[in-house]
């Protein structure tokens, strides 16, 4: 029989809601929280799943909760609301196992997708589910990028984030270093010294590193030293610039692989 969680000061209620609001305890426990009927079983297909938390609304919707696997527990209403932080929940919350990836998930020949200090979690959760829809075979976050494994980087990602390897760089420029010594081009996203898209090839057969950085501090410049060349989106004078995620989009499409289309 499925135990029952009344109280929101459980303790396995405490440490799921710690899972969802803290970067280094995830990194800590090498685990995440994720909520959502489509999000949890998206996840559950990259990711070891632990603990699933239900509500009685959730499983009448969608029975199957139950085939998930891990620990299972029937959760009330109101402790629902404490694990979302919200009122407005779907009734089901996973703990997963974070993909053990690591820079072994880099190789000669990839392409990969590198953010440097992007701070907005959903741009990020965007431009993984990007890199995983046009093919790209890793996603690489500097210390100073919003978790790709936290609450609202995970909605965004679509559960992107359990399908394709994050790896998370100690030291960009170092690891942009390793890329170019495979062979691999590394290519800033920045408008000085650049050439505009349409000018550039998207091949690279030996493979591609596309850089970006935040909207409004940009790439630094040790990123910058660390890459072959720089490419810009040229745009009209009606904006400034455009968002992270946007901008992230369109460069994965021209640089996808040739057999995507």
């Amino acid at each position: 029989m499925t135990e029952r969680i009344t109280s929101r000061d459980n303790p396995k209620i405490k440490y799921a809601c710690k899972l969802g609001q803290s970067t280094a305890f995830r990194r800590t426990e090498r685990s995440f929280l994720a909520e959502g009927l489509k999000l949890c079983p998206e996840l559950a297909r990259g990711c070891p799943i632990k603990v699933v938390f239900y509500t009685e609304k959730a499983l009448e919707r969608a029975p199957e909760i139950q085939t998930l696997g891990g620990e299972q527990y029937l959760i009330e209403e109101h402790v629902a609301q404490k694990l979302a932080g919200v009122d407005s929940h779907q009734g089901l919350f996973c703990i997963f196992g974070m993909p053990e990836n690591g820079e072994k998930a880099l190789y000669p020949g990839g392409r990969y997708l590198a953010l440097e200090r992007v701070q907005d979690p959903g741009n990020v959760g965007a431009l993984v589910r990007s890199a995983a829809a046009f093919g790209f075979d890793a996603v690489i976050v500097d210390p100073g990028c919003a978790s790709p494994f936290g609450p609202k980087a995970l909605r965004a990602s679509m559960g992107a984030a359990g399908r394709l390897p994050v790896v998370e760089s100690r030291c960009l420029p170092d690891t942009l270093a390793q890329l170019h010594a495979w062979g691999v081009t590394n290519l800033a996203a920045t408008l000085y010294n650049s050439r505009p898209l349409h000018q550039v090839d998207g091949a690279y057969p030996n493979g591609v590193c596309l850089v970006i950085g935040s909207e409004g501090q940009g790439l630094t410049e040790a990123a910058v030293a660390a890459c072959d060349a720089a490419v810009r989106i040229p745009i009209t004078d009606r904006v400034e610039s455009l968002n992270a995620s946007v901008a992230g989009s369109v460069l994965l499409w021209h640089f996808r692989r040739p057999e995507e289309d």
